[in-house]
């Protein structure tokens, strides 16, 4: 019999900005033993809306909710802004 089991495997905090990163494995196992293991990675950002976060599972909101401060969430908005001007600028100058 083949069953598939999906786990959340690894949760990463990555500075400067508390970038929580998330892989998830699906495993797929015949009569219990493991045949294939793949892997999804995916983000949260400091900037994620409360409808996004509320996808997430219970582990990750907790670990958002912690680090994921205001003062981190206005770095990251200037941040972000300095990136946007930077891009907006003709190139040469």
């Amino acid at each position: 019999m083949l069953t598939e089991e999906t786990i959340q495997d690894k949760i990463e905090i990555v500075q400067p900005y508390s970038v929580v990163q998330v892989r998830t494995a699906t495993v797929i196992k015949r009569d219990g033993v493991e045949i294939s293991r793949s892997f999804h990675r995916h983000i949260v950002t400091p900037d994620i809306s409360a409808t996004d976060l509320a996808n997430e599972s219970a582990e990750v909101q907790a670990i958002c909710a912690t680090v994921h401060t205001q003062a981190v969430k206005d770095a990251y908005a200037a941040h972000l802004a300095a990136q946007d001007a930077e891009m907006a600028q003709p190139l040469g100058e």
